[in-house]
């Protein structure tokens, strides 16, 4: 098992639609990248790949890094500069510990889709949608070569 077949193709697809639907709360950008290895700090390693995909480029700064090292059991949730000059420092504190409750059960697609539709919610506050709203960046799963 490695990150690119770690989720079925229907898993894939009911993540790609967790992210569609929580952009239509919120004009913030959802991404998901998943790894086989994170031999490093998960934030340090997240925040590579946060730039690596250009997430950092959204008119509001307001990109959402989901982040899994699939062999090594890490996850990260990062927000880009936009999103972390105007929420609290435990925004993201709920989100993760809901992740990591369906994750200890084996439950990674679901763990994710619930994370992904509470950061739509939790964005809309600072974020929220506007008509007109470009798609910023991609909906689709990344993979790293690792």
């Amino acid at each position: 098992m490695n990150a690119v077949n770690f989720f079925s193709k229907e898993e894939k697809e009911l993540i790609k639609s967790a992210v569609k639907e929580a952009e239509l709360n919120t004009s913030g950008e959802i991404r998901v990248h998943l790894d086989n290895h994170c031999k490093e700090d998960v934030m340090d390693r997240a925040a590579w790949w946060f730039e690596k995909l250009e997430m950092q480029g959204t008119e509001q700064r307001n990109g959402v890094l989901f982040y899994l090292a699939v062999k090594d059991h890490k996850f990260a949730i990062l927000g880009d500069a936009g999103v972390n000059a105007l929420t609290p420092d435990n925004f993201w504190d709920s989100i993760k510990e809901t992740m990591a409750l369906h994750f200890s059960e084996g439950n990674f697609s679901t763990g994710l889709k619930e994370g992904i539709l509470m950061t739509g919610v939790a964005l809309k506050d600072h974020f929220p949608y506007q008509d007109g709203d470009v798609n910023e960046l991609s909906d689709d799963i990344s993979f790293g070569g690792n």
